[in-house]
């Protein structure tokens, strides 16, 4: 009499369909996860890079205003408690001081530019006619420096960073005898990032 094995009734080992499919959406989640991660790791390392060059023009504008004497009109407060502004561009006034008038303004714009290596700084400025100028800073990664003058404002490249900077002078603060200034930088290219530095220093 022969006999015959009996069949079994387990399931094969392996994946259903929905169990594939389960799998795929949780690692779509966390794939999704990931690249909102990344995306908003790379806009923090970007506003920490603007933020840091905002720092160093607010730095700059204040050793330039820092080095100037004492008497010149570029830092008077001829009446009044302070002049020039933080949030508006004050410009075109003119402040005279014993013999010397000068038109001065309290803002200027500076477009930095990282193209080929070099680090390109080009800040607005008045020649003595009132006439818009640019002067332009290259640094060199062979570490020479360029300096040039036109009243063509430059042609950007795709990485350039356009900024304000703005500043006010109050007269005896914090105490009589001195000069607090205040320099703020705002970016204003590429648009949409929140970057806005403030610095103070105090001068006699």
């Amino acid at each position: 009499m022969e006999t015959y094995p009996l069949k079994s009734n387990r399931r094969e080992p392996g994946f259903t369909l929905m169990e594939t499919m389960i799998a795929i959406v949780i690692l779509s989640v966390g794939m999704l996860s990931l690249a909102a991660l990344m995306s908003k790791m790379t806009g923090s390392t970007e506003q920490s890079r603007y933020m840091s060059m905002a720092a160093l023009l607010a730095s700059e504008k204040l050793e330039d205003l820092n080095r100037v004497s004492a008497v010149d009109p570029e830092i008077a407060v001829n009446s009044g408690t302070s002049v020039g502004s933080l949030t508006t561009d004050i410009g075109n006034q003119s402040v005279t001081v014993g013999a010397s008038t000068e038109i001065v303004d309290y803002f200027d714009t500076v477009m930095i530019s990282t193209g080929n290596g070099s680090i390109a700084e080009t800040t607005l400025g008045k020649d003595g006619s009132g006439n818009t100028t640019y002067t332009t800073t290259t640094h060199q990664p062979d570490g020479t420096v360029t300096s040039a003058t036109s009243t063509t404002k430059p042609n950007g490249t795709p990485d350039t960073l356009q900024f304000r900077r703005r500043w006010v002078i109050e007269k005896d603060s914090p105490v009589t005898g001195v000069r607090r200034i205040t320099v703020a930088v705002l970016l204003q290219s590429p648009a949409g990032v929140p970057v806005n530095f403030q610095m103070s220093m105090v001068r006699p």
